[in-house]
């Protein structure tokens, strides 16, 4: 017995009405989803390569969160500003890298580590403070140490907000990676911090020390020929428009030969000696910071330096860059000489202070084979 032969497709003959015709649906591979990348193969998907085996938190969350043409963005960059290039132009900056994404943050900061860092410094300084004030710490002071804090601490708290506000702030909007935008971000955070904490620092003292003058900084800072060359440094920094040579010159230099120079060569050198064990801890704190973000930093010109295009050119405009700013900072390091006599007890030399500064950034420019200016012998 033969089986029933297939019925014949139904052409509208029977009943003579048309058969409508449908289009028939054609299954190709999406462009994305037929990509190999990185962890093609994994669980978990990611289109970065790590620097490690595998991604930390911070890759996660940080690469790749701002788009860029040259690896997403195949249409372009999804906004731009009138009559001008969209996004992060590369040529905010002189400097040039074949990748910048190579990029990444030693600190490994991301929005957790931001809050819980700084949240962790403002207790301990808090603290310290109150503990202060309980234990009556600030009656061993000299008065001539007290004299110094209220001038010269105090000055010091506007070099790190204009810093922080109008140097780093600026410089994080325009790194072409949100990975370069963050560690410049939390530097800028770190500085601003800092100021915040030594003008609560300065309002503790005016309520604690008779006679101690919590506004006279302001007049230290805008008129006192000892703050001025300081000041000068700081303001041409806050003018500069390369995002990379603010980062640059400020962070390898101005901080080098000045800021380490009067926070650590100084301030932290003789406090104890003037009865003071309080404010070692508070600039410990922003000192500490700078080290920090100095990792960053010189991470950043390794890569740049080390570039196999453009690491030449790099290293000569990073002479350049050095030539113009390193003038600038060590007279504005000459011109604090005057306070390294200012306390009544005081046990480093101006001089040597000044030639240990130096030689920080003298090593610094010689591990990132960068050019040592004739001004660092003189």
């Amino acid at each position: 017995m033969s089986a029933p032969a297939a019925p014949k497709p139904d052409t509208g003959e029977s009943t003579g009405q048309p058969v409508r015709s449908f289009p028939k649906p054609k299954f190709t591979d999406a462009e994305a989803g037929a990509l190999d990348f990185p962890s093609s193969k994994s669980r978990s998907y990611n289109y970065f390569k790590p620097a490690k085996m595998r991604a930390t938190t911070y890759e996660d969350v940080t690469f790749d969160v701002q788009p860029d043409p040259e690896r997403h963005l195949s249409q372009g960059w999804i906004y731009g500003f009138a009559n001008g290039p969209g996004g992060y132009p590369k040529d905010w900056t002189a400097l040039k890298s074949t990748d910048w994404h190579q990029f990444r943050d030693p600190n490994e900061e991301w929005e957790q580590t931001i809050y819980r860092n700084n949240a962790n410094v403002v207790r301990q300084v808090q603290q310290n403070l109150a503990n202060a004030k309980l234990s009556d710490a600030y009656a061993s002071w000299t008065p001539s140490w007290a004299t110094f804090i209220q001038r010269n601490l105090g000055a010091w708290m506007h070099a790190e907000n204009g810093l922080g506000l109008h140097v780093f702030t600026a410089a994080q909007r325009s790194a072409p990676t949100n990975m370069l935008n963050n560690a410049i971000c939390v530097n800028s955070a770190h500085k601003m911090r800092f100021a915040q904490d030594l003008a609560l620092y300065n309002l503790d003292l005016t309520d604690t020390i008779e006679g101690f003058d919590g506004a006279v900084h302001r007049d230290v800072w805008h008129n006192d020929p000892v703050w001025q060359g300081v000041r000068e440094n700081v303001e041409l920094l806050t003018a500069e428009g390369d995002w990379a040579e603010a980062v640059f010159a400020t962070n390898i230099i101005f901080e080098q030969l000045v800021g380490v120079l009067f926070r650590s060569l100084l301030v932290m050198q003789i406090a104890a000696r003037n009865g003071d064990y309080v404010t070692p801890s508070l600039v410990g704190s922003g000192e500490h910071d700078y080290n920090r973000d100095l990792g960053y930093t010189r991470t950043l010109l390794r890569l740049l330096v080390n570039d196999e295009e453009h690491g030449e050119a790099n290293r000569e405009l990073l002479g350049q860059w050095s030539d113009k700013w390193i003038p600038l900072s060590l007279a504005a390091a000459r011109d604090l000489q005057p306070i390294w006599s200012q306390p009544q007890e005081r046990h480093v030399p101006f001089q040597d202070s000044f030639n240990t500064a130096k030689s920080g950034l003298r090593t610094v420019l010689e591990d990132l084979k960068i050019p040592v200016s004739k001004e660092l012998d003189a």
